[in-house]
């Protein structure tokens, strides 16, 4: 089993973490983080606090992994046959692995990371489950049905291995050991996976192993703990459903943890924060309490899905660790792929705080409005603990800080404030953070009226030969600090998008003008975008335009004028040409008319649409044609029937013939 022990300098850097600094606001915890661990299965795992670096132990792969504080691999110690229980010496610089299929227990270097020494245990021994204490690396040894307890002396000129230290009987499997530096003359033994689970407390200061308490209770031990003094071994079984603390001086039930069905790994850290955790899909996986306070959990974490496996990723036995320091918990995890992963949980031993705040939906201007709200956590809050505020609004984009709000007992609070800017206003409520709970922070919006003003745009409807040049001209009424307007044209058709072509200051009028080339049927918008006083305000105007268009006439043998209009004159056999150009848009068509003149009056004698061509477009009048009648022929653009709507419908002047014999 797993021992914590720190170097003088971790312990003193866990005594200063509990004094409290006040005046400055606590940093944001990082975020949660998870790595995927190229593990086939897991049997230990330890933390090392000097080189922030985590050891977890791989029997099935034969291995220990070595990760960051961040769950990144960066070594791989390899040819460890079933290693499984891990320990670390008191300065951090060993790491003990008892590696079942060598016979053996291994020492590696915790800065070099590689193996440095090698102590046979006696063939056939299988050590399994080492803890340091009393001088001694003990461990847990022996195949089934004859499980013993070992040591490892390496105090003197040559290393010593003694077994059958247990002098009270024998135990069913190797014992999983735990042991505590708080208490180093304490060491705690139990069966992992049996039913009843028995579980033994000796005291080993002598140096060897005296057994002073024994029970038989609960039903397949996971992993086992002890507490920093000692006083207290805290057992995570699949039965019963929760965290069990026994004392350690007789072995009877102290207070338990509640947590849920399958307890199956516990870890203390060092200032006796207690981490609890089980085998289930739906509920949290681990419960994070303090020492001896079992009302409610500080915090929990429910651990999501890996990949595409079924269900969330569950915990592996005895698959937690502190950092010496608690500022992060780690927790090996499998999904139902077998994939394992390293989380990396952050803050554990702060409640996590949640602040809801709660204001007006809509509120005026300038007048007293009220915000109330709670923080919430599993810890109580101190007298006279104070959220900041900050108000967000058009004139203070970043934040403006208002006075701060004291939180009363239950985590409510309530405040005033008179919103000075209108339009979106933000409150928001944060609380920094003390030695018991994590910052948390809420936020509200409220609606605030403000005034309207006028804008108006010209042009609106009025239609314009092709390619005329139009000013458009925004008029800005009253504002309070804006003055600023921008122009936008959207000519039709897919082809241009809305462009912005122009931002400005009204001049002394409140006017802003721009000019556009109108070879299309196009729309001005103009955009007031408000201020803290005056609402935002957006107008348009559609303004129209037509195509330019033309048509002559070809192969005619004179021209005449008839009253005020000139006639081409044809012979009866020859074939009229028309040829029209007009403003080119793809797939556009244009519509040749005729009319004939009878009785006083022009008749249509006939139209049809032709493609247009880039270039233009030449159309003959075939068959017979009769003589002695006058006609006319004209091109049009039709809005939507000429195959699109980028102009509005346009007419060219008509062009009139006669035949003769």
């Amino acid at each position: 089993m797993r021992t914590r022990r720190i170097s003088t300098a971790t312990s003193l850097a866990v005594l200063f973490s509990s004094v409290v600094l006040v005046g400055g606001a606590a940093n944001p915890a990082a975020a949660d983080s998870s790595k995927i661990l190229p593990a086939a299965s897991v049997g230990d795992i330890v933390t090392d606090g000097v080189h922030k670096r985590v050891f977890i132990s791989d029997p099935t792969g034969g291995k220990v992994l070595v990760t960051d504080y961040n769950g990144a691999l960066v070594a791989t110690i390899p040819s460890l046959p079933g290693v499984t229980g891990l320990d670390l010496s008191a300065d951090s610089g060993t790491l003990f692995a008892a590696v079942a299929g060598a016979d053996a227990i291994v020492t590696i270097d915790t800065a070099a990371l590689t193996e440095s020494a090698r102590y046979d245990t006696g063939s056939g021994t299988f050590p399994k489950y080492p803890a340091l204490a009393g001088g001694k690396l003990w461990f847990g040894y022996g195949p089934t049905g004859a499980g013993h307890i070992g040591s490892l002396d390496l105090t003197g000129a040559e290393p010593v291995v003694n077994l059958d230290q247990e002098t009270a009987g024998t135990w069913y499997l190797a014992p999983t050991l735990a042991s505590t530096p708080g208490a180093p003359g304490v060491l705690a033994a139990g069966v992992e996976s049996q039913s009843p689970t028995e579980l033994a407390t000796y005291d080993v200061a002598s140096g060897t192993a005296t057994r002073t308490a024994y029970t038989s209770t609960g039903a397949n031990l996971r992993d086992l703990a002890l507490s920093p003094d000692g006083t207290q071994v805290v057992v995570a079984s699949g039965s019963p459903y929760n965290h069990q603390a026994y004392r350690t001086s007789d072995l009877t039930p102290d207070i338990s943890y509640p947590s849920d069905a399958y307890p199956n790994a516990v870890d203390i850290a060092p200032d006796g924060t207690v981490a609890a955790g089980i085998d289930g899909w739906y509920e949290p996986d681990v419960y994070v309490y303090k020492q001896g306070v079992t009302a409610k959990p500080v915090r929990t974490y429910d651990f999501p899905n890996t990949g595409n496996s079924s269900g969330s990723d569950t915990l592996d036995p005895a698959g937690l660790a502190w950092a010496p320091d608690t500022s992060r918990l780690f927790a090996v995890t499998v999904n139902s792929l077998g994939v394992r992963s390293l989380r990396v949980l952050t803050d554990p031993s702060r409640s996590v705080t949640t602040v809801t705040v709660t204001a007006p939906a809509k509120a005026t201007r300038a007048k007293k409005l009220t915000v109330t709200g709670k923080a919430t956590s599993n810890a109580a809050f101190t007298a006279g603990a104070k959220a900041t505020v900050t108000r967000t609004d058009i004139e203070s984009p970043k934040g403006k800080a208002l006075p701060a709000v004291a939180l009363k007992s239950n985590g409510t609070f309530s405040f005033t404030d008179t919103p000075p800017a209108g339009g979106t206003v933000t409150y928001k409520v944060s609380y920094a953070g003390d030695a018991t709970h994590s910052p948390g922070s809420g936020s509200d919006k409220v609606a605030v009226s403000r005034a309207a003003t006028s804008l108006t745009l010209n042009r609106n409807k009025a239609l314009y030969a092709y390619g005329t040049d139009v000013s458009f001209t925004a008029h800005l009424g009253t504002t309070y600090k804006n003055r600023t307007v921008e122009l936008w044209v959207d000519p039709f058709g897919t082809d241009k998008p809305k462009k912005l072509v122009k931002t400005g200051k009204v001049n002394s009028k409140g006017n802003l003008s721009t000019t556009v080339d109108m070879t299309r049927d196009t729309t001005v918008t103009a955009v007031f975008k408000g201020d803290a006083r005056y609402a935002p305000k957006t107008v348009t105007s559609t303004a129209y335009a037509k195509v330019a268009v033309s048509t002559t006439v070809s192969k005619q043998y004179k021209t005449v004028k008839i009253g005020s209009a000139s006639y081409a004159y044809f012979h009866k056999k020859t074939n009229p040409v028309f040829t029209t150009k007009m403003t080119y848009f793809k797939n556009r068509k244009l519509l040749l008319s005729l009319e004939l003149y009878y009785g006083g009056k022009w008749y249509a004698a006939g139209s049809q649409y032709f493609q247009l061509g880039s270039k233009g477009t030449a159309v003959t009048l075939t068959g017979t044609h009769e003589t002695g009648y006058r006609m006319r022929v004209r091109a049009s653009y039709v809005n939507n029937t000429s195959g699109d709507n980028v102009n509005s419908t346009t007419h060219g002047a008509w062009k009139y013939f006669y035949f003769t014999k």
